[in-house]
């Protein structure tokens, strides 16, 4: 089965040179990979603050953000004042981390992410286009990219153990004076799959399905959920479906692929034909 992988992937390539989906492919893994960092930062930051500051009570609020490729996680007071800054290596290591305990003014650049959360934050407690959903919560992750565009990702995690939760999230737009000037589904509904199912031990993948016309390769969401969670699975590859294209998302390179329905289909039934062959000969 492990050949039939290996020829798998090796007709992708030879396709994926065929496509214009590469281009794609590219700017959602990025920024998928971006929401990962600013979510990791934020996941370890608290830790650290807890062991190195006594005056939780006067945190109100934080956000994560990439300062010149180091994520950063920001601590804020209810008088919008900076409390403490948290910097990671790329290895995560809290015992690695940088804090800066220094009370100060937010810099221009981390004002407008500020700003864009919380502008985010209201829309999410007040429009009902956001939806709730027992044991899980929506964290909020600002981002602004080079060419100064402002979106905030709200995004759904599990607050019990063993799950992994998909969908639920959406897209907040900005303009320049960092206000909203769109919302918009990135799933139709939420999608909870087990970690490991026991029925499925040896298991390798991972799939799910999209169906709202707008987004039907995978979501930088869903890629910032893998990369979240892959340790705690067994999925080294995953695969998002709709009637248009298969992504597929592989978890040890944190590489992904975007190719037509048509053609995965084709390529599948290859597989399918060598397999048989392969059978016969056996």
């Amino acid at each position: 089965m492990k050949n039939l992988w290996v020829i798998f992937f090796a007709l992708i390539g030879t396709l994926i040179n065929a496509q214009d989906l590469k281009k794609t492919a590219k700017e959602i893994q990025e920024e998928g990979i971006e929401l990962y960092r600013s979510e990791m930062a934020s996941w370890y930051g608290t830790d650290v603050l807890k062991a190195n500051y006594d005056k939780m009570e006067n945190v109100k609020g934080y956000f994560s953000y990439i300062d010149g490729g180091v994520p950063k996680c920001i601590f804020f007071s209810e008088k919008s004042k900076v409390l403490a800054t948290v910097a990671f290596p790329a290895n995560y290591n809290p015992r690695d981390a940088k804090i800066d305990l220094n009370e100060r003014d937010f810099t221009p650049k981390e004002l407008d992410y500020f700003t864009i959360r919380q502008n985010a934050n209201e829309k999410v407690k007040t429009d009902t286009i956001f939806q709730q959903y027992n044991n899980t919560s929506m964290n909020l992750i600002p981002i602004i990219d080079k060419n100064n565009v402002k979106k905030v990702y709200a995004v759904t995690g599990p607050s019990v153990d063993d799950i992994v939760v998909f969908g639920n999230d959406y897209l907040i737009s900005f303009n320049d004076k960092n206000k909203v000037t769109n919302i918009e589904k990135l799933h139709k509904g939420i999608i909870i799959q087990a970690m490991k199912q026991e029925k499925m031990e040896n298991a390798i993948s991972g799939l799910h399905s999209h169906v709202l016309e707008n987004h039907q390769t995978i979501t930088p969401t869903d890629i910032c959920t893998l990369m979240l969670y892959y340790k705690f699975t067994n999925w080294e590859d995953y695969f998002v479906v709709s009637k248009d294209f298969v992504s597929i998302w592989r978890n040890k390179t944190n590489n992904l692929v975007i190719i037509k329905e048509k053609d995965f289909k084709r390529m599948a039934e290859s597989v399918e034909k060598s397999d048989k062959n392969n059978s016969n000969k056996n």
